[in-house]
């Protein structure tokens, strides 16, 4: 029997990348997997990898920060497999700019996506957590345990430079899981946090002329780092490299599974062993 037998997961931007990873990871060990992205591509080819492996999962494509994503979401895990267990708020994007050129607009858009995504999903989960825990106590003497997994990042840890918009929201997440952790130990769910440091995905890929760019909503953004920028974060790293999708995708299983059923309102942080 896999770790993860009759578990309903939902992951945000679960199309590409670390979401990706994870939602495959979350499958292979026996959950049924509602997958997210902005695009229906994206997702639709993570579901498929999903059942060419034998996994179940379902998309659900759309705009996290939309106000009603939340709902809809949680809606369609409950219509499509009947329950949910485990909750990765993976979802986001870079916007970086020193603070002379942050804009209200990126300001927003960082806490926008980080933050209040976050929060709209897990306070729409919360009717159905409660509810199903209080009736399994009733049943059982004891509901299920069920996870949430948010995801913040070494920069909302340990600050980092041209990213004052975007390691605010990733603060708030830190603070938004210790404070769940404590509403929800009733109910048996915990709620912990990995951050990430340098997962080398398209967001942080390494450049030699010219940085990419990637398309969110209207607007064009440049991702990656120049391979001088990429070379000193290896050099920095106690485990000389950097992490891959897969090592994120760990970090997470490791907090969804039943051996840490007693672990609550902590930050692992995914990052190699550096420290900034």
């Amino acid at each position: 029997m896999r770790k993860l037998d009759g578990r309903t997961a939902i992951v945000t931007g679960s199309g590409r990348g670390i979401g990706r990873a994870i939602a495959v990871k979350l499958a292979s060990e026996g959950a049924q997997v509602v997958v997210n992205d902005l695009d229906d591509a994206p997702a639709a080819d993570t579901v498929a990898a999903i059942e060419r492996d034998g996994g179940a999962a379902t998309a659900f494509a759309g705009d996290v920060t939309a106000p009603d994503f939340g709902e809809g979401i949680v809606e369609a895990a409950l219509d499509r497999f009947g329950g949910l267990d485990i909750i990765v708020n993976n979802a986001g994007y870079i916007w970086n700019s020193t603070i002379q050129n942050h804009s209200d607009e990126q300001w927003q858009a960082m806490l926008d996506v980080h933050a209040t995504a976050p929060f709209r999903l897990l306070r729409a989960a919360s009717t159905y957590l409660r509810a199903t825990a209080k009736r399994e106590m009733a049943e059982d003497g004891m509901p299920r345990c069920r996870k949430v997994v948010n995801i913040s990042s070494t920069s909302g840890w340990y600050g980092a430079a041209t990213q004052l918009a975007y390691s605010a929201g990733k603060a708030a997440v830190v603070g938004m899981t210790r404070t769940l952790a404590r509403e929800w130990g009733r109910y048996n769910v915990t709620v912990n946090c990995v951050a990430f440091g340098h997962i080398e995905t398209r967001l942080t890929q390494r450049y030699d002329d010219q940085p990419d760019t990637i398309r969110v909503k209207d607007s064009d953004h440049k991702v990656g780092l120049s391979r001088e920028a990429y070379d000193e974060v290896v050099a920095r790293t106690p485990l000389p490299r950097v992490g891959t999708p897969t090592d994120a995708a760990g970090a997470v299983y490791l907090l969804c599974i039943p051996e840490s059923d007693f672990i609550s309102g902590q930050v692992l942080l995914c990052s190699g062993g550096m420290v900034y």
